[in-house]
């Protein structure tokens, strides 16, 4: 394995890290301020303007869809290749919408373009790498344990031409942004069929009637507006049956393939939000004093920033590896290493941005530094795209068939 970075990834990080210089980090504040107008004044889920133009300015830059691997639609990039450029995007939790490159769209992307008709991609994949309209991925579901796809309740019943939809979702990430046009729905059109061919995937409108968005799902407080985490319901919403994506049954084959790209593009990004949590530790600690002498002196510190480092290597290694497997061996193949990273990256993120917390004393917890919302958000990619012990269950499955017949 050579984890060299390519020319062309060199070009692109360089230019990367000259926008996220330029344009991103000072903007930071500015983020926030505009949302939080906008709540003041109604509403905080307008799109804001200023990531509308710093996207015209990225375009503009040839910083567009970096991610698709093995598609003309995208930049030409593998998934080896994507991954320092997604770490960098992921620096800052905003800034891959500026680049066309952020969830769930790139997954919901990689769903359509792999999977989808020609129909369907014209509709609602071209839209989306134009970044015209946004999407939402429907999932998780309120009443069952949904680490569990299998337990899944929502209904996709075929009805003539069309299909009917009854269920309720939630965790629905995007979807509370105005832009967002469709949703992907996994959901049961065969009760009785075996247990991993009764779900399906279907397309939906979002502004198909039987619709119901509820409320946006607070983390640790954050709303993440304009984006937004819906809790919604579906109540005899009809679909024509062209809708479906690659046929009926198919939903967990549909599944591996779509949530190994975003599993791995959260690493990538994890890595990223650590990557910046450590230098926003190690600046601070150099330039406090406690008890006498820089923060930075303090043997605790030492030994945390160290661990630090470490840490944020063995995982940015791993996820090498795993990006590596998928472009050589396919997504099945890498499942076992897609489980370790989707276990160390966010753990990593959690346990770097926790002492870069404590580094920054009450400011750390406050909204004055970037902390508080890193870590919410590495927190809750410990159970998007399945929880911890799911990956473990599933590590652990893949080691005792090594041994099986022995």
């Amino acid at each position: 394995m050579n984890f060299d970075y390519a020319p062309k990834v060199q070009a692109l990080r360089a230019r990367l890290l000259a926008f996220f210089d330029a344009h991103i980090y000072p903007n930071e504040r500015a983020y926030a301020e505009e949302i939080a107008a906008n709540r003041a004044a109604g509403n905080a889920w307008i799109p804001t303007r200023l990531i509308e133009g710093l996207k015209e300015q990225a375009r503009a830059e040839g910083l567009w869809n970096l991610f698709l691997p093995a598609s003309e639609r995208g930049a030409g990039l593998t998934n080896l290749e994507y991954a320092p450029l997604c770490e960098i995007m992921g620096r800052v939790p905003w800034a891959p919408e500026v680049f066309n490159c952020s969830a769930p769209d790139t997954g919901n992307m990689e769903t359509i373009e792999r999977y989808g008709t020609d129909a369907q991609k014209a509709q609602w994949l071209e839209p989306l790498l134009r970044g015209e309209i946004r999407s939402a991925f429907l999932m998780t579901e309120p009443e069952v344990a949904s680490s569990d796809a299998t337990n899944i309740r929502c209904s996709i019943a075929r009805d003539g031409d069309g299909y009917v939809i009854d269920g309720h979702k939630w965790w629905s990430s995007g979807a509370g942004d105005p832009r967002c046009k469709v949703y992907i729905v996994m959901g049961k059109t065969d009760a009785q069929a075996p247990k991993h061919a009764q779900q399906s995937m279907i397309l939906v409108p979002a502004d198909a009637g039987g619709i119901t968005v509820h409320r946006p799902l607070n983390v640790f407080g954050y709303d993440d507006a304009p984006h937004g985490h819906m809790d919604i319901t579906l109540d005899r919403v009809r679909v024509p049956a062209t809708n479906i994506l690659l046929g009926e049954g198919r939903g967990f084959e549909i599944a591996q393939g779509r949530l190994g790209p975003g599993r791995i593009h959260h690493c990538m990004r994890l890595i990223g939000l650590a990557e910046r949590a450590l230098e926003l530790m190690t600046k601070r600690t150099l330039g406090r004093i406690a008890f006498g002498k820089p923060i930075a002196q303090h043997g605790v510190t030492q030994e945390r920033i160290a661990e630090a480092r470490i840490m944020i290597e063995q995982a940015r290694l791993l996820t090498l590896k795993a990006a590596y497997m998928m472009d050589t061996v396919g997504n099945k193949g890498a499942r076992g290493e897609i489980a370790m990273i989707k276990v160390v990256a966010p753990n990593v993120a959690c346990q770097v941005i926790d002492w870069a917390i404590q580094a920054h004393g009450a400011g750390g917890v406050s909204d004055d530094f970037p902390l508080a919302y890193a870590y919410a958000a590495a927190r809750t990619l410990r159970l998007a795209d399945g929880p911890d012990e799911v990956h473990r269950n599933a590590i652990a499955k893949l080691e005792f068939g090594r041994y099986a017949d022995v």
